[in-house]
């Protein structure tokens, strides 16, 4: 079972999706901006990833400047951010098992079969 954090209004996400599909995969999808994931979600999520926390957020999003927000700021005000804003978060993710990716470019996601 893959589970993807997907917004529906994303054409990359979307992407990511119909490769899961086309794969045949069992796919849960997550609609993260309406099942907002937590700091222990998003603290979990980064140890699968294996990655700083800034890589797992849209730094080109206006609210993220808005926000005071840089590439240095302390990882816990990152992951607070993104539980208050899950827009901050870059999509989409897949998860399967204790490995996950971050499907950008969209062809990514076939990393996680």
């Amino acid at each position: 079972m893959i589970t993807i954090w997907h917004n529906p209004r994303c054409s990359k996400s979307r992407e990511a999706l119909a490769l899961l599909e086309a794969c045949g995969e069992d796919i849960e999808v997550r609609r993260y901006l309406d099942d907002i994931p937590t700091v222990a979600e998003l603290r979990a999520l980064q140890a699968r990833l294996g990655v700083p926390v800034i890589e797992m957020m849209r730094v080109k999003e206006t609210l993220f400047r808005e926000l005071g927000l840089t590439r240095d700021s302390d990882e816990d005000a990152l992951l607070a951010a993104m539980a208050a804003h899950p827009k901050l978060i870059e999509r989409a993710v897949a998860i399967k098992g204790e490995r996950a990716v971050i499907a950008w470019p969209p062809e990514r996601v076939l990393d996680i079969l």
